[in-house]
Formats: C-alpha cells, structure tokens, sequence
C-alpha cells in the first residue's frame, strides 16, 4: 500500500509537471503565433507597398512608353523631311555661292567707283586750285560770279532796285543793313531786294566776313554808265 501510494504519489507528481510543462509550450506557442502573425502582416504591408510601388512604375513606365512612341513619331517624321530639307540646305547654299559672287562683283565696282571719285577729287583739287588762283587775282574774296542774264537789263528794274545798284555803283561795296536804312526798306524786304538782284546776276557778294557786302558788277557799272550817258 506504501509503495502504491509512493507510485500514485509519483504519478500525480509527473502528470502535474507534464500539465505544466504542456501549458508552458502553450504559452510559448501562444507568444511565437503572435509574434508570427505580426511578422505576417508586416510583411502583408510591405508586399502591399511594394505592389503599389510596382503599380506606379507600371503607370510611369507606360508613360514614358507612350512618351517614346511619340518621340519615335516625331524621328519618323523628321527623317521623312530630311531630304526636304537637305534640298532646302542645298539651294541656299547654291544661292549663297550666287550671293558672294554677286558681293564679289559688287565689291568691284565699289572699288573701280573709288577709283573714280579718287580721280575726281584729284579733278576737283584742280579746279579749286584754278579758283584759288582767281580768287587773288580779284580784288576781295567773293563766291562765284553769276552771269547777268541778257533778258534782264535795267529795263525790268524797280526805282528801288535801280537807286540801289546806283548807290553802290557810285559809293562802292555795302552790307544791307546799311542798304536799309538808305533805301528806307523793312529788314526782310531789304534781304529780299538784295537776293533777288544777286541772283538775277546785277550784283556780287562778298563773302568773307558776315554780313555780306554786296557791290554792283563791273558790266552792270558800265550800263549804268551808259544809261546815264544816254539820258545825258
């Protein structure tokens, strides 16, 4: 009865400690399911982050695919207007050969232009020496003398224009300022009166100091003369 009851005593014993050891194993399977579970559905998470990753390249891939269907387009179509253009590069530059001789011809003819104006200058260098040369033979500086006309004689004349070149014939060169207030005459009729018998060839003009003098010429003197002589 003793050893029966040490054995059941022993039994009791293992199977407690086998219980327990079976609800620590539980706990512990408890604890790694969880722990399995969570590893689960983390990786669940990163699959799905990673198989939306996926889903945005896909997208941008086929974007760029499209991009480079229509980039492909456009090469295509640039390749068709090659030759075009090639045609275009190369009538330009036949035009640009025309161009650069037609420059070539011109720039000749600037020279040979040069030439000539070279040559005229050194023409005109002559005749301002021979005018240079006339100028001190006469007797003051003046600008170039202009022909009295053979229509117009002291006939046409004015009282006012004829005492004026009769003034200046007697008492010599004047400005018109000083012509004014001997013939009484306003300062723009004065200039007026004075241009108009220079230019009809009655008078010269001095010119080298302003105001202008103006004098009578030495034909108009002598019709002066002679019409004073008639009337005599």
């Amino acid at each position: 009865m003793i050893l029966l009851g040490v054995l059941l005593t022993a039994t009791i014993s293992a199977a407690f400690e086998y219980y327990r050891q079976i609800r620590k194993a539980k706990r512990e399977y408890d604890k790694a399911k969880e722990v399995v579970q969570d590893i689960i559905l983390s990786f669940n998470r990163e699959l799905k982050q990673e198989a939306e990753k996926l889903d945005i390249v896909a997208y941008k891939l086929e974007a760029s695919s499209s991009r480079v269907d229509s980039t492909l387009k456009k090469v295509e179509n640039l390749e068709k207007k090659l030759p075009i253009l090639e045609s275009k590069v190369t009538i330009a530059s036949d035009s640009s050969e025309n161009i650069l001789a037609r420059l070539d011809h011109v720039d000749k003819k600037v020279r040979d232009v040069d030439t000539s104006h070279e040559a005229l200058k050194t023409k005109i260098s002559g005749f301002e020496e021979q005018l240079r040369q006339s100028s001190v033979v006469s007797e003051v500086k003046g600008e170039a003398v202009i022909p009295i006309r053979r229509d117009k004689a002291i006939a046409p004349l004015t009282e006012t224009e004829l005492t004026v070149l009769e003034m200046l014939s007697s008492e010599g060169p004047k400005t018109a300022p000083e012509i004014k207030e001997r013939v009484k005459l306003s300062r723009e009729h004065t200039a007026r009166l004075m241009k108009k018998l220079y230019e009809e060839g009655y008078l010269e003009r001095e010119t080298n100091k302003i105001p202008f003098k103006y004098r009578v010429k030495k034909e108009m003197r002598k019709l002066l003369k002679r019409s004073e002589s008639e009337q005599a």
